[in-house]
């Protein structure tokens, strides 16, 4: 066990109340963001996420979201063990769960259970706190209009955070255009605010060890549920299976095809701004392709 963590781990005892002794942390792999590893000691298996002490703030708003999908119940995720900070380290605990592919009848039974979650109206668009998306800050203040929250809270502050990091020309004059037109892409579609899982790209849902799909590491907030959708089809692993069963359950709005670049947009700009400048063309691209629909 690696001797930074040793102090994390008798907190954690401390916290939960179990001893963990003889316990064993192993490493894995896969995360941008954070660290990750497995706990298993008598009767323990949990799953640890690990970063610096001053995004704790960052797990707290994560712990909200798992609890609330939760409590909806309409798709599996992950129970919350604990999350907070000791020292340097702010953490995250979580139940392990040993996951697989979603088969086809797993991805039709997910399609069918987002469905059933988008169909649960909420009040409001944005949420009840801000959280991050990766590690970049997500706003979620209260908004009546989807628009002006995709508008102000969403596609422009992506656009903000990409010309601080240098990303100006083509890109912020096309996306300057695309913020005054946003209205023309909806038409007379008015979306009612659905939870979102807000991160739904096929290395967030899997099946458990019986089958059954689940979907983890959420950025919710209460959205245009066509956003959540598009996601699924940005990097792929979504069957068509899961798409059938989700339009059989709530069939999607006429206009979605040109939103999805939209919402999509929102995601590559992100990864502009966490991961550099591989993603300034296609996000250029699709800013450009977004404007050519509205000539």
């Amino acid at each position: 066990m690696p001797d930074r963590l040793q102090g994390l781990i008798q907190h954690l005892a401390q916290t939960t109340g179990h001893t963990l002794k003889q316990s064993r942390l192993t490493s894995l792999g896969g995360g941008d963001i954070n660290s990750a590893y497995r706990l298993q000691s008598q009767g323990i298996d949990w799953f640890i996420k690990v970063n610096r002490a001053e995004l704790a703030d960052m797990f707290a708003a994560e712990t909200a979201g798992l609890t609330e999908l939760a409590a909806i119940g309409a798709v599996r995720v992950p129970n919350v063990v604990c999350h907070g900070q000791h020292q340097h380290h702010a953490y995250l605990v979580l139940e392990h769960i040993e996951l697989r592919s979603l088969s086809s009848d797993a991805a039709a039974l997910f399609g069918e259970q987002l469905a059933c979650m988008h169909r649960q109206p909420q009040a409001y668009f944005g949420w009840k706190i801000d959280n991050t998306i990766g590690s970049t800050p997500q706003y979620n203040p209260r908004y009546r209009d989807w628009v002006e929250f995709w508008r102000d809270q969403r596609l422009g502050k992506q656009l903000q955070f990409a010309a601080e990091n240098g990303y100006c020309g083509a890109l912020q004059n096309q996306g300057e255009q695309l913020l005054d037109r946003l209205d023309d892409l909806f038409g007379d579609y008015r979306p009612h605010p659905s939870m979102l899982h807000g991160d739904l790209w096929g290395g967030n849902a899997a099946a458990d060890s019986r089958g059954k799909p689940m979907m983890f590491d959420p950025a919710c907030y209460y959205g245009d549920r066509e956003a959540d959708i598009a996601m699924t089809e940005l990097f792929g692993g979504f069957g068509r299976e899961f798409y059938a069963a989700y339009q059989a359950h709530y069939r999607l709005d006429a206009g979605y095809p040109v939103r999805k670049t939209l919402y999509n947009l929102y995601h590559i700009l992100n990864h502009l701004n966490l991961f550099g400048s591989s993603y300034l063309n296609q996000a250029t691209q699709m800013t450009g392709q977004l404007l050519a629909e509205l000539k």
